[in-house]
């Protein structure tokens, strides 16, 4: 009996939205034994060589495979692409509107001959979890249930409010630890997904000296190619049962989850800036629904996304009772609280370093580090006339003009324009004549240059753009740092400044407070206890909602009350919201194409075939400055907007879907497609 042809299906690398598909091909009997799912091949597309991962291998029907073309190569017999992952790439491209082969591009790192080749070594295995857990988890409301459910091989799912204190109970380190000990129990691996490398080295710090010396698989972009590969091997072929990762390793090829988790959701890092956009949290969201694993979203703020989950019910948020935290947590205050502060300084409110905040430096040095955030790197950032306040611009390009101090002996401010670098010798107003200048926005630099003219004889660390340091010691010291760059002091820092907050939240941000309460809360998780003497002093209008959540530390609220307004103003997360950006052929291609709208030549009014309930659509409108040439003719780029219920969101897309793979077949002008973009501009 002969035997049967076989056929692989091949996801083959072309990022037209029609041929997003699989394609057979028929496997030669010389690639029998190579030609398995998961596998890299070379494959002729369209008279031309193209490359692609097999998605699965099955008979061929009766008397079709002759008429099949054949694989060229299997370019590797190892399978880097796991059944799990070719299911969540696929949902996930369907659920922001993209390609497999745009979402496998950034779930599959480069093959590395060399590195595939070699005989692997062993890989440990985490030393045995101690029973009973112990960790921060302890000390919060929910977690034994969430642990034993874990343990149990069930997939809970919840949000863990930590604590922000340089403090046992609010090391997040240790407490995902703690939840990948019980999913260890369980038999399955876990996954853990943070924002950067410096969270990522903390992290696969506390996770070895938990579980042991090269347990955990790191994969991250910073990594060489060899180093990258090899761990990403070790995770495919099952060796490795702890990995760790940034944004790219949410789509690891871990089959066998029990746990994704992910720290600082609200980290604008996570969210991925290459087609199709996806973000980290809502890829991992996926992946638990589809292996029915553990979910675990642990931050010191909220997001509107979690709370709507939790509101909802899919995630159950665990956090502190509110008298332990006030206990275990920084004293918080903000300059100028009150009549009575006000009385002792009336400026409180207008200057931008008050009384209080000298007074909290003052009193942390005494004790350990200091540290100071402001919202910007550099020296003077902004520029304008003394006399009328107009900004400095340059004589030959209008741009802004900024002073910057030049390394070196000596180390001397110069006066330089931000768009073109040209360095100015002078200052004109050309509104005023005058020759005066001011600075309303200060950076790094200038304050901690100020700082160590008011705080003599102390050290001055400035850790901003380009100059981050990643800790300090316990001695005392005054450290300027931006947002995100802040040093991890040994033993916490006595005291924290919030400087510049009222310009965190003036942003043109849907998500200017949320965003603003996240970066200070992480400034007060690196702050010593209250009991051990760690206060915050933030400078800034008291009466702010993001402010007042800071001070009583209490993200949840805020949360609540921000989803509330979107959902009142048709924003994201209450809404599911499409952005469509191209040109004005381009955009009405799209629309006719998704039947979203009535076609043309119908009365204004009607409606389509099989309307969206509730879609909403808003625009087309011009992209200021945005322009793309076409054929040598400069074509202006448009927004169209697109929003619609929740519940409609997944024909929304789908309909939207099936307009890019039309467009793509009749090769109209090209559009970009943004799902629930993490920034609305």
């Amino acid at each position: 009996m002969e035997p049967v042809p076989r056929v692989a299906k091949v996801a083959v690398d072309m990022p037209l939205a029609h041929l997003d598909r699989w394609f057979d091909y028929r496997i030669p009997d010389s690639m029998a034994g190579q030609a398995k799912p998961g596998v890299r091949v070379r494959v002729r597309f369209a008279g031309r060589a193209a490359s692609g991962f097999i998605s699965e291998v099955v008979d061929a029907p009766d008397g079709s495979s002759g008429e099949l073309a054949e694989l060229e190569t299997v370019v590797s017999d190892e399978p880097v692409l796991t059944p799990g992952q070719v299911r969540l790439v696929r949902a996930v491209a369907d659920h922001w509107c993209g390609t497999f082969s745009d979402v496998v591009r950034l779930a599959v790192p480069p093959r590395h001959a060399t590195t595939e080749k070699a005989t692997p070594s062993p890989w440990p295995l985490p030393e045995p979890p101690q029973v009973p857990l112990v960790g921060p988890l302890d000390a919060v409301q929910h977690s034994s249930g969430f642990l034993e459910a874990l343990a149990n091989g069930a997939g809970p799912r919840a949000y863990w409010q930590v604590p922000p204190v340089a403090d046992p109970v609010g090391d997040w380190t240790a407490g995902l630890a703690q939840a990948v000990a019980a999913c260890l129990l369980s038999g399955r691996r876990a996954l853990l997904v943070v924002p950067d490398l410096r969270d990522l080295t903390r992290l696969q710090q506390t996770l070895v000296e938990r579980f042991g010396a090269g347990t955990v698989a790191v994969l991250h972009a910073d990594q060489g190619p060899s180093a990258r590969y090899r761990n990403y091997l070790a995770v495919a072929r099952g060796h490795a049962r702890i990995t760790i990762g940034t944004r790219s390793a949410a789509m690891a090829p871990v089959d066998d989850c029990g746990l994704v988790a992910i720290w600082d959701d609200g980290d604008d890092l996570h969210a991925e800036p290459r087609a199709p956009y996806h973000h980290a949290r809502d890829v991992l969201a996926i992946r638990a629904t589809q292996q029915q694993a553990g979910f675990l979203v642990a931050g010191r703020a909220r997001s509107t996304e979690v709370q709507r989950w939790v509101d909802s019910g899919w995630l159950v948020a665990m956090a502190m009772e509110r008298s332990a935290l006030r206990r275990a947590t920084p004293a918080v205050r903000v300059a100028g609280d009150s009549d009575w502060a006000l009385d002792r300084d009336p400026l409180a409110r207008q200057v931008r370093i008050p009384a209080a905040a000298f007074t909290t430096i003052r009193n942390g040095l005494s004790q350990g580090p200091v540290l100071v955030q402001v919202a910007r790197a550099g020296y003077a950032v902004s520029l304008a006339c003394q006399r009328c306040h107009a900004p400095a611009r340059c004589t030959a390009c209008h741009g802004p003009l900024r002073v910057t101090r030049t390394d070196g002996p000596g180390r001397r401010t110069q006066l330089e324009c931000s768009w073109c670098g040209r360095v100015a010798a002078g200052f004109r107003c050309t509104t005023c004549r005058g020759d005066q200048l001011r600075a309303p926005l200060v950076g790094a630099q200038r304050t901690a240059e100020e700082f160590g003219r008011a705080f003599a004889g102390t050290r001055v660390v400035d850790s901003s753009r380009g100059q981050v340091v990643e800790a300090v010691d316990d001695t005392p010291a005054l450290v300027v740092a931006t947002p995100g760059a802040e040093p991890v002091a040994a033993g916490g820092y006595a005291a924290a400044v919030l400087l510049d907050t009222t310009l965190l939240l003036s942003r043109a941000d849907l998500r200017a407070s949320e965003e603003a309460l996240r970066r200070w809360l992480n400034v007060v998780g690196l702050v010593r206890p209250g009991a051990a003497g760690g206060t915050v002093c933030a400078v800034g209008p008291a009466q702010a909602s993001a402010l007042q959540a800071l001070v009583r530390l209490d993200p949840a609220t805020l949360a609540e009350r921000e989803l509330q307004e979107r959902r009142e103003a048709g924003f994201p997360p209450a809404v599911r919201f499409v952005q469509v950006e191209g040109t004005g052929e381009g955009i009405d291609a799209l629309v006719q194409s998704s039947r979203l709208l009535p076609e043309e030549g119908v009365l204004p009014g009607a409606q389509v075939t099989d309307p969206i309930d509730g879609l909403d659509v808003l625009g087309p409108v011009p992209i200021p400055g945005g322009t793309t040439t076409i054929g040598g003719v400069d074509e202006q780029l448009q927004r169209l907007t697109l929003r619609a219920p929740l519940e409609q969101g997944n024909e929304l897309v789908a309909r939207v879907r099936a307009g890019l793979g039309a467009g793509s077949a009749r090769k109209t002008p090209p559009v970009r497609i943004r799902v629930d973009p993490n920034h609305l501009s």
